[in-house]
């Protein structure tokens, strides 16, 4: 799902920067993004939801190939936070819907 957050933090050169981007995938203990900055692994980020304003610390946990539209950053949040995406998502141990009956 791709939501619309406001990247900000040091880049490896220990720049500051700020950058609006938009998620390739979601869950929720992080995701992964693309940015036009050179991070490191374990660097520290702050996302911003532009829609709640709500921020949420995160650290980057994966650092992927660059493409036409950045780096893949994948991020993982500091603290719980499922609803930082605006999206409800289905418990781990949720029960699976029954099986559709068959005619015989």
């Amino acid at each position: 799902m791709r939501v619309r957050v406001v990247a900000a933090g040091k880049n490896s050169d220990g720049r500051r920067f700020r950058q609006a981007c938009e998620t390739i995938l979601i869950n929720a203990h992080g995701g992964l993004l693309c940015l036009d900055q050179t991070l490191r692994m374990d660097a520290m980020l702050v996302l911003t939801n532009p829609f709640t304003q709500e921020e949420q610390e995160c650290r980057v946990v994966f650092l992927g190939d660059a493409t036409n539209k950045g780096q893949r950053v994948g991020v993982e949040f500091l603290t719980p936070s499922p609803h930082f995406w605006g999206v409800d998502f289905v418990p781990a141990d949720w029960p699976a819907p029954p099986a559709a009956v068959r005619p015989n």
